[in-house]
């Protein structure tokens, strides 16, 4: 059992887990596009997973694990070789796709670095993080571009082709974000941090998931009148009524593995329904 949870430990806090759902949303976008499941290997999935390495892996190279810390020092020889695994998958993948791929990806690259480290020209030299009102924006802003529009613009199609795709995107990512912001509260209290959740409270920010799930819901029922695949429907259905039940248990139960497996999770579980289904 020890050794499961260490494995478990691993794939989860290196963010190889959180690569997997980056990728899976990605294929979903492609299913739509294509009409079809994508191929799994191409160029797009090694820069999308790749790029989604070198991020999450960056902010736990760069500072040790204080007393307590779930990034324990025991994983730091893992953040190092998956932050070099994911700068070669993400320099090839990147190499090889058009230019409005390229652009788009660099630019996601800087507001992803921005969120953990102080690059942008503020005076306070702060990280975007450090802006409770930027932290939520920035992160589904990145992961709905980088699972939706880059998948789009990889197959050269049109993005206003695809509005309600981006839009069920982008309320799928917010609903997790408030979640996390959910699970980090306290250690945003203690650093100033003023998030969504410390603004509107606990269960505002409970309704607010609730509100959104039916928003995505609402969303994915009006992309079947436009695109009528009664299996995608089904996974978005689907995937509304589970992630429900998440946020009910990790509500009564949570726990750092339980929002990464669970929270994070989700977004693997509406990719798979989307493309096997």
């Amino acid at each position: 059992m020890k050794t499961l949870y260490r494995i478990t430990d691993l794939f989860l806090y290196t963010s190889l887990f959180t690569a997997c759902c980056a990728t899976g949303l990605c294929m979903a976008t492609e299913r739509l596009v294509l009409g079809h499941p994508p191929p799994l290997a191409s160029s797009l999935h090694a820069l999308v997973f790749g790029s989604t390495l070198l991020v999450y892996n960056t902010p736990r190279i760069i500072r040790k694990p204080g007393a307590g810390d779930l990034l324990k020092q025991q994983y730091r020889p893992w953040y190092f070789t998956f932050f070099i695994a994911g700068l070669l998958l993400a320099t090839a993948g990147l190499y090889r796709q058009p230019a409005s791929v390229q652009l788009a990806s660099v630019t996601l690259g800087v507001f992803a670095f921005s969120y953990f480290l102080p690059l942008l020209p503020f005076k306070t030299k702060k990280r975007l993080r450090d802006f409770g009102w930027l932290k939520i924006i920035v992160l589904a802003g990145v992961w709905t571009t980088a699972t939706s529009v880059l998948p789009v613009l990889y197959w050269q199609k049109n993005i206003s082709s695809y509005p309600l795709e981006i839009a069920m995107r982008l309320i799928f990512i917010f609903t997790l974000c408030v979640i996390f912001d959910i699970r980090d509260i306290r250690a945003d209290i203690s650093n100033n941090i003023n998030t969504l959740p410390n603004k509107v409270g606990l269960r505002n920010s409970y309704t607010l998931i609730s509100f959104t799930l039916l928003l995505f819901v609402a969303l994915s029922s009006w992309q079947y009148s436009r695109y009528p695949s009664a299996a995608r429907l089904a996974g978005a259905l689907l995937t509304a009524a589970i992630t429900r039940i998440i946020v009910t248990y990790l509500r009564r139960h949570p726990s750092e593995r339980a929002y990464l497996f669970l929270a994070d999770g989700v977004m693997i579980v509406y990719a798979a329904l989307v493309l096997l289904i």
